[in-house]
């Protein structure tokens, strides 16, 4: 009798339905396992790249300048090209997990071997950029100023007098001058390169409208024995003067004393730095017959104040314009240690002078050629 069964196949959920389902939760397992491992994978391989300080393979700061207008691709290679990162795509991995790919920021920048590479990200995102001290010293005219701009930052000097002349540009700063010289305060200030030009000398020439506003507030003009009050322009090429006369602070307030005195009186200045600053290319060497040569800055040839300001001058040139020393000095002579010797007499002006002063064929305080008159 045959078998009824014999040549039937087993059904389908017989001996082989445990095994396939095996093989089903096993590849489960295994996707479930990869679906955990290789974001937190992922996210390690992120983070440590996050935390690790590149600058480790330098010693020093790396100053790294980027151009405006350079994308993040541009900038990843300028950075990679001074060797402050190594080129890597978790730099853009980073950076767009950290949401700034498009917000990186054009500029100099300083970065310490200390920073990690979410540091750097960071610092170009809120374009912390480097600044630079810019120090402009007491008595700079305005073309050592340009030259000093053009030496330590890149500027075009010739660029730079153009604008500090610029009468339009002279008006939205509030002031009526013809240039900006002597109103160019000297201080250190804090440039950062790529900065506007323009924006650099807004910042002298507010400072200097804060020191200023200062020292007018206090000023009561002695107007006493023909004396006059002065205008703020007036102050300032007063104190241009008493800057490039002297650089001991003690005296400054008789040097300015001296010529208000001399205007009261209606005396010329013969102030040997007003004629060196109207004498272009001036040798270092100033003659008598550079007295003689009339310009709008020889006050041994011209009644009254020169041109304009002959220099930038600081806070202690300006207080003593509107603080002089109550003293009836005219003239006065330098002396071998650099300080002067003040005299209210030309007779005791003239002893001065043969006593300090061996020299010939100098003018004015010099050798006493000046303030004679």
């Amino acid at each position: 009798m045959k078998d009824e069964n014999q040549g039937k196949q087993a059904p389908k959920d017989g001996p082989q339905a445990p095994s396939r389902l095996r093989r089903h939760l096993r590849n489960w397992l295994i996707l479930s396992v990869l679906a955990l491992v290789l974001p937190a994978g992922g996210r390690w391989w992120l983070s440590s790249y996050a935390s690790f300080v590149p600058g480790k393979s330098f010693a020093v700061p790396m100053i790294v300048y980027i151009p405006a207008g350079t994308g993040f691709a541009g900038i990843k290679q300028t950075l990679v090209e001074h060797e402050v990162i190594r080129d890597d795509p978790r730099f853009y991995l980073l950076a767009k997990s950290m949401g700034v790919v498009g917000k990186m920021q054009a500029g100099e920048y300083l970065f310490p071997p200390a920073l990690s590479h979410r540091e750097i990200i960071e610092k170009l995102a809120k374009g912390d950029v480097y600044y630079r001290p810019l120090t402009i010293p007491e008595g700079f005219n305005i073309l050592q100023v340009g030259n000093l701009l053009a030496a330590d930052f890149g500027f075009d000097a010739n660029l730079f007098l153009r604008q500090v002349r610029d009468r339009k540009f002279i008006k939205t700063l509030g002031l009526e001058a013809p240039s900006l010289e002597g109103y160019l305060y000297p201080d250190t200030y804090f440039v950062t390169r790529g900065q506007g030009l323009e924006a650099v000398i807004s910042m002298m020439v507010l400072r200097f409208q804060r020191v200023a506003s200062e020292i007018v507030r206090q000023y009561q003009p002695d107007t006493s024995s023909g004396g006059q009050a002065l205008s703020l322009h007036e102050i300032v090429i007063l104190a241009s003067i008493v800057e490039k006369e002297t650089a001991v602070a003690a005296e400054r307030p008789l040097v300015a004393a001296v010529y208000l005195n001399r205007l009261k009186k209606s005396m010329r200045l013969q102030a040997d730095p007003t004629v060196i600053y109207g004498i272009s290319g001036f040798s270092g060497n100033l003659t008598r017959q550079d007295l003689l040569t009339p310009s709008p800055y020889n006050t041994y040839e011209k009644n009254g104040l020169p041109a304009g300001p002959i220099a930038n001058p600081g806070r202690e040139s300006l207080a003593a314009v509107v603080h002089p020393a109550e003293v009836d000095y005219l003239y006065f002579v330098a002396k071998n240690d650099g300080t002067h010797h003040f005299s209210s007499s030309l007779p005791e002006h003239n002893r001065a002078v043969s006593r300090f002063q061996k020299q010939e064929n100098v003018s004015g305080n010099e050798a006493g050629l000046g303030k004679n008159q």
